[in-house]
């Protein structure tokens, strides 16, 4: 099992995309409101690839894109977690929108290649966080058994799917944020010690199967897409349904 940190610190930057200009929007009507919660939180689910032999390679890969991007991006600091299943993974990332696009875009790129991870699905992205749930960003390689067939002839709603697995996350997160930061106990060896926190891997299995939980590509079609704004009607035009501002 591997455990690997980056230092964290909130920064946010105004976008021309469809989620900054709601954001920007927001700001001018609430002009008092401070910086410090400009802080967003990103959680998303995706397959491993096959050809990924060695797990540590994805903690890698995303250890060296957030120092490229805290690089880019000065002050804005990346906190979270990375969890990698025999099969799957749990990302949960906590930083300025441009960050978290970036990874949304990084994802994009991904899939292009097939090599590290395959057809994400976005859990949940939550604007306007007052505080980080995690101290630094980590990975953990989890030594589970490989996923049972399970009987598929009950399914849960996707709702409630995502709930208690969202639950269980910020209750993982509230739990390692309780560990003094003196502790000389590593991030890994608290994780073994609270394995009913872990979303179970058939959970997650069957929401990568849910056509209802966007995929990273439509994500950004619908939140990243430069805007053309009709001034006088207020219409929209950058994602499939017109909307309003």
């Amino acid at each position: 099992m591997e455990v690997r940190k980056t230092k964290s610190s909130p920064v946010e930057k105004i976008g021309t995309s469809l989620f900054h200009h709601l954001l920007d929007k927001r700001t001018l009507l609430n002009p008092k409101e401070e910086v410090k919660y400009l802080l967003h939180r990103l959680i998303f689910i995706a397959y491993i690839s096959p050809e990924l032999a060695d797990k540590r390679d994805l903690g890698a890969h995303y250890e060296q894109l957030y120092q490229k991007l805290q690089q880019f991006y000065q002050g804005d600091g990346v906190t979270g977690l990375l969890l990698i299943y025999p099969s799957y993974v749990v990302h949960t990332i906590e930083s300025s929108s441009d960050v978290l696009f970036s990874v949304l875009r990084d994802l994009r790129n991904m899939q292009e290649h097939r090599t590290l991870i395959v057809d994400p699905k976005i859990l949940v992205m939550s604007h306007d966080i007052p505080n980080r749930l995690f101290q630094q960003w980590s990975y953990k390689v989890l030594k589970l058994p490989a996923r049972t067939l399970v009987d598929k002839s009950h399914r849960e709603p996707t709702e409630k799917l995502v709930s208690e697995s969202l639950t269980l996350l910020l209750r993982l997160g509230t739990y390692l944020l309780r560990t003094p930061k003196s502790s000389k106990t590593p991030p890994d060896s608290i994780l073994d010690k609270v394995p009913e926190l872990i979303i179970p891997q058939d959970t997650i299995g069957d929401l990568l199967e849910r056509e209802e939980l966007l995929s990273s590509q439509k994500y950004l079609e619908t939140y990243d897409s430069p805007l053309n704004i009709v001034m006088d009607s207020g219409h929209v035009f950058g994602s499939t349904n017109p909307t309003t501002v």
